[in-house]
């Protein structure tokens, strides 16, 4: 957490800040969504416990946040969505709205640009996410058990001495 109440304050605007970016980003293929969630995750991480457990607990970045940070993947069902949505934006900017060939040029550059970063990005898969959970549950026992064997390590040497 950040001690100083100021950077405290600035923090906690920059990740609500992020947020709304993020959820417009989600809409406007212009705005990536991913950078600015996980802006919000590192500024709220250090300002505000409760919006960090907010942002990650939320119904639907919650997953999202957890998934990336933990695997560097994305669902394939979401790199499709990101991906129409891009295009689909982008040709219904380019063909109706903009005029200024440059213009046009640019935004296919950034097309290009994001839709190359999203299939570089490795597909989440069901194994990455259940795999994580077996780890979880198998270090839990790993404890549950070093905690039993240090237990019983105690009482047979009471026993003995």
């Amino acid at each position: 957490m950040a001690k100083k109440p100021l950077s405290r304050k600035f923090l906690i605007f920059v990740g609500v800040l992020s947020v709304g970016l993020g959820t417009a980003g989600i809409f406007l293929p212009l705005l990536p969504t991913t950078p600015f969630l996980l802006l919000a995750a590192a500024c709220f991480s250090r300002s505000s416990d409760k919006l960090y457990q907010w942002l990650i607990g939320h119904k639907w970045f919650g997953r999202y946040i957890k998934n990336y940070r933990e695997h560097k993947a994305i669902p394939m069902p979401s790199k499709i969505v990101i991906l129409m949505l891009l295009w689909g934006t982008l040709g219904f900017t380019t063909i109706w709205i903009i005029s200024a060939l440059a213009v046009r040029v640019l935004l296919l550059i950034i097309g290009v640009g994001v839709t190359m970063h999203v299939l570089s990005l490795k597909t989440l898969t069901r194994e990455m996410v259940s795999w994580k959970r077996n780890t979880n549950s198998i270090k839990k026992e790993i404890n549950q058990g070093a905690t039993v064997h240090n237990y019983q390590e105690r009482t047979s040497k009471r026993r003995a001495g």
